[in-house]
């Protein structure tokens, strides 16, 4: 019978390969146009290794430019790969978005636009609108990831202060067809949040965005409160007619890489309990929540007989008030931890199917119910690490990481407690 960690890696990475770009893109790839230019755009951290599935799909080069991640990158025939910063954008990702902003400008109603996105999209297309400069751009995401704010309140707010984002680069693709095709990597799936929406129709206006400005006390650039603060700056519009000819598949989700994790469970013997794709809040009180369920079927063989496994995805936060690096996986596990404080038979995983927690290159982390007497044995403080948001630093310590490497796609978290 495989270990613990063995089983909890083997789901992770179930999860991982059910999203990947050779495996999901193709059975939505269009036939060949018969007229007109087929042209390839996309952002994202899975985009390159999407282009190159539908370059495989069709067997032949294709025209077009992606921007992905530095280390996402993949080789194509004929579409340029273009890598840039996330989750801090730079000039590259500038530069990138205002040469995709320019091929869509270029298109007749014959021709069609593949466009492929996955998440970290909007930190790799930061062209903003006019008034606005890289740095205050780079000002507002940094704010934005320290704030505790949500996917869906980041996304609105960046949605309203791009040239690309919020429908704008759809729009100018107009009047040519286009057909997206999504990774998701967003709660609820909504096409608006993936990668800021940069091919749909944002329902969201300009007000909401100054509503999150507000709600979180957030202390941006003058210019980016004018924009804001602009009549003549709104987003484009689900019913926008310019939008008429686009349409949006979900290639893959969250829901379809757990869906694939519990197979691997399932063959072992043990019962899976989904409890969600989309659960969201601060990661240390998500992990509180979770860690009283654990405990209560560990004792009552209720509402779950164990063993069973419970698994979840979403996309929580963490409100960085420490000096530490984040992670919203490593610290819903330090804080998953301190709450089982050392239960008997309870492990769990938890990663970004991405590979990158926060901005640092590791996925994840695993936890035992030796973990905290491990820290003990270390001379390390669980509740200190946990206070200066140092989840990485704590399982680096305790060589307990989960390190993968670049995965090329981008499902959102995974995490998966296993009660014996």
């Amino acid at each position: 019978m495989a270990t613990p960690e063995a089983l909890l890696r083997g789901m992770f990475d179930a999860a991982v390969a059910a999203a990947q770009p050779d495996l999901c893109v193709p059975p939505f790839l269009p036939p060949m146009p018969e007229r007109g230019r087929l042209v390839v755009i996309g952002a994202g951290k899975a985009s390159a290794a999407m282009a190159r599935a539908t370059e495989r799909h069709y067997g032949r080069p294709l025209e077009g430019l992606v921007v992905t991640r530095y280390g996402h990158a993949v080789p194509c025939e004929g579409i340029e790969v273009v890598e840039a910063a996330h989750p801090v954008p730079d000039s590259a990702g500038l530069d990138a978005a205002a040469r995709m902003l320019g091929l869509a400008n270029d298109l007749t109603e014959n021709d069609t636009v593949l466009c492929l996105i996955s998440g970290g999209g909007s930190a790799l297309l930061p062209l903003p609108l006019d008034g606005i400069t890289l740095a205050e751009k780079q000002a507002v995401n940094r704010a934005l990831l320290k704030c505790g704010a949500t996917i869906d309140e980041m996304n609105c707010l960046r949605r309203h202060l791009s040239a690309v984002k919020g429908g704008r680069l759809a729009a100018a693709c107009h009047p040519a067809r286009v057909i997206n095709l999504l990774i998701s990597d967003v709660p609820g799936d909504d096409p608006a949040n993936i990668a800021s929406g940069p091919t749909v129709g944002d329902p969201t206006s300009r007000r909401d965005a100054l509503g999150i400005v507000n709600r979180y006390c957030l202390d941006l650039p003058d210019p980016v409160l004018r924009v804001l603060a602009s009549d003549e700056e709104e987003s484009i519009k689900p019913n926008d007619s310019r939008l008429a000819r686009v349409e949006t598949h979900l290639v893959a989700t969250p829901q379809m890489s757990l869906a694939a994790a519990s197979r691997v469970a399932r063959g072992t013997g043990h019962s899976v309990h989904v409890l969600g794709d989309a659960i969201e809040g601060e990661a240390r009180d998500v992990a509180t929540v979770m860690a009283g369920i654990a405990k209560y079927i560990a004792q009552h063989d209720q509402p779950f007989s164990r063993p069973c496994i419970l698994l979840s995805g979403g996309e929580t936060t963490v409100t960085v008030r420490g000096n530490g690096r984040g992670g919203r996986n490593v610290e819903f596990l330090l804080s998953l931890a301190i709450a089982l404080d050392g239960a008997r038979g309870i492990h769990a995983l938890a990663g970004d199917t991405d590979g990158v927690d926060g901005a640092t290159e590791v996925a994840g982390a695993i936890i035992h119910p030796e973990t905290l007497a491990k820290a003990d044995g270390a001379g390390i403080s669980p509740r200190e690490s946990l206070s200066k948001n140092d989840g990485h630093g704590f399982f680096e310590s305790l060589g307990d990481q989960v390190v993968t490497g670049p995965t090329l796609t981008n499902v959102n978290d995974f995490r998966a407690i296993l009660i014996e």
